[in-house]
């Protein structure tokens, strides 16, 4: 799991009625934050300083949320958790925490005008540790994966964790998967593609197709991944481990990065240990890749929605 990162925590607030909910990862003092959003159709908070050469480097905490651009409403519980705590950046007498967000589109699972908020996000912190649930929790649980043939032949997408380590060097990951493409293996073996529809009765009528200019497969869709380590970085590389794991992320989504897509990747380094970069983003892909794919494995069925054993 990402906690395994010395210092790393994951919270939940999950919202089984409304189906969404958000993810919190609390980062110990000292960590250096960055990230790269890729994608035509992300929703984020605080990214802009996460850019090498911006004059914060410290992040205190990075939130995953559902409930589309109105689930960002839940940075600011987590904000309130932190400076109830005095921890964030200091301004004068105050102190700024610093929270980077994204969101997934899951307005149309479960019930769209109930969206994580303020209170959802201090839950979470207040129930962060080193356990990791995985599947249909936290920002997780509206997810959906393999619409490109239509949201009704979508299968269940949800939160996972994976990490590896070589020496004392550590990387996790965390991902919520709510892509528009499949979820496939290394060698391109799918895991969750879209699942078979029931074919018209013997002389039944096929569907009609429908008139007018093709449409968007589901609009709004998203995969977020939080990477964190044990190493040393600066803000540049940092944003090289970010890079990374969206490296991991193209390997596990099929297609990734589309334009109804607002994939993610947050990067998180807590300064510990020394390692050569690329050590470092070789295990970064393959905690993302793997995270992403335990995430559909973990998911269960639900709304209609069925996980990868449904038909």
């Amino acid at each position: 799991m990402i906690t395994r990162v010395p210092g790393i925590l994951v919270g939940q607030a999950t919202d089984l009625l409304a189906l969404t909910g958000c993810t919190v990862v609390l980062c110990p003092p000292g960590t250096v934050g960055s990230g790269v959003v890729r994608g035509g159709a992300p929703g984020t908070r605080e990214t802009d300083l996460l850019r090498p050469g911006t004059l914060v480097e410290e992040v205190h905490a990075v939130l995953l949320t559902g409930g589309s651009a109105f689930g960002l409403a839940a940075a600011d519980g987590v904000m309130r958790w932190l400076e109830e705590r005095g921890i964030g950046f200091p301004v004068g007498e105050v102190r700024v925490p610093i929270v980077p967000a994204a969101v997934v589109f899951d307005l149309s699972v479960g019930d769209g005008q109930r969206r994580p908020g303020p209170e959802d996000g201090y839950a979470a912190c207040e129930a962060a540790s080193v356990d990791v649930e995985e599947g249909n929790v936290g920002a997780g649980t509206g997810a959906t994966v393999a619409k490109l043939e239509g949201p009704e032949r979508s299968r269940k997408g949800g939160v996972g964790s994976a990490s590896g380590s070589d020496g004392d060097l550590i990387v996790g990951a965390i991902a919520v998967v709510n892509a528009v493409g499949e979820i496939v293996e290394d060698d391109g073996t799918v895991i969750a593609g879209p699942r078979r529809m029931e074919a018209p009765a013997v002389g039944g009528e096929p569907p009609a197709e429908e008139e007018g200019p093709p449409q968007l497969p589901f609009a709004g869709n998203t995969t977020l991944v939080v990477a964190a380590t044990n190493a040393r970085l600066s803000k540049d590389r940092a944003q090289l481990l970010a890079l990374a794991g969206h490296e991991g992320l193209a390997r596990a989504v099929r297609p990734s990065h589309t334009m109804v897509d607002g994939d993610t990747v947050f990067s998180l380094a807590t300064g510990e240990v020394d390692s050569p970069q690329p050590q470092v983003e070789r295990l970064a892909t393959e905690a993302t890749a793997d995270a992403i794919r335990r995430a559909v494995r973990a998911a269960e069925p639900i709304a209609g929605i069925p996980g990868i054993g449904g038909p």
